[in-house]
C-alpha cells in the first residue's frame, strides 16, 4: 500500500508530474494540463492532460502510472486549444477578487516547445476561463464515468444497470466527451449473456445512440 503523501510533496509531486507530462513526451507538440485539488471532495485530486493531437489522460493521484487515456476529435481539441488561446495561455491572473467559497484548487498549465506558463486560480469571472474549466471536468466526468462501468462489469454486475443508467443520464445533460472510450465496454456488455437482459439491451442501446451521433 502506497504511504500518504505529504502536503508539501503532494504539490511537488503534482508539479514534477506537470513538467513530465507536458515535457517528456510532448516537447514539441502543444500541450494543456488541467488539474484540480480539492480535499474533502470525491475524488480529492484530479488532472487531465490534452495533447494537440487529442490524446488525453486523466489521473486521480499524482503518482498514477497506469492513467486513463482517451481522445477528443479535432473539433473538440480546437475548441479547447481556442479557449487556451483567448486565455493568453495562462500569462496574467485568473482569480476572481470576489470572496466566493472554496471550490478547489485549478491549475491550467500549458507548454509548448520552450514556452511554458501556468496559472493557479479558486474562481474565476472570465468567460473563457469558466467555459475552460467546464470542458475539462467534462472530460473528468467522462473518465469516472468510464471508470466506474468498467469497475461494475468486472467486480459488481448487479451494479451495471445502475453504472449504465448514469451513464446514460450524463449524455443526456452533455456532460460526456470523447464517446468512442465507452463503446468497447457497451459492446462487451450488449454481447455477453453473463449480463442481465436489462444491462445488455440498455448497453446496446447507448452504443447504438453514440454510433448515430457521429459525423
Amino acid at each position: 500500500m502506497k504511504r500518504p503523501l505529504s502536503r508539501a510533496n503532494r504539490s511537488l509531486t503534482v508539479a514534477a508530474l506537470l513538467i513530465l507530462a507536458a515535457g517528456a513526451s510532448w516537447a514539441a507538440d502543444p500541450v494543456l494540463t488541467y488539474s484540480r485539488a480539492f480535499p474533502g471532495s470525491v475524488p480529492a485530486f484530479m488532472l487531465v492532460t490534452l495533447e494537440k493531437s487529442g490524446d488525453a489522460e486523466y489521473r486521480e493521484a499524482p503518482d498514477d502510472d497506469q492513467p486513463l487515456k482517451f481522445k477528443l476529435t479535432g473539433e473538440d481539441v480546437q475548441a479547447v486549444f481556442g479557449l487556451a488561446e483567448k486565455l493568453d495561455y495562462f500569462k496574467r491572473p485568473l482569480e476572481s477578487p470576489l470572496k466566493v467559497a472554496f471550490m478547489g484548487t485549478k491549475t491550467f498549465h500549458y507548454e509548448s516547445g520552450d514556452s511554458k506558463s501556468e496559472v493557479k486560480f479558486n474562481y474565476s469571472e472570465d468567460p473563457s476561463a469558466q467555459a475552460l474549466v467546464d470542458w475539462f471536468e467534462r472530460m473528468c466526468e467522462s473518465a469516472q464515468h468510464r471508470i466506474g462501468l468498467e469497475r461494475a462489469a468486472k467486480y459488481d454486475r448487479l451494479g451495471v444497470v445502475k453504472a449504465l443508467t448514469l451513464l446514460e443520464g450524463a449524455m443526456d445533460r452533455k456532460r460526456l466527451v470523447a464517446l468512442d472510450q465507452f463503446l468497447p465496454m457497451l459492446d462487451r456488455i450488449s454481447n455477453n449473456e453473463v449480463y442481465m437482459h436489462t444491462a445488455r439491451a440498455q448497453a446496446a442501446g447507448i452504443a447504438e445512440a453514440i454510433r448515430a451521433n457521429k459525423p
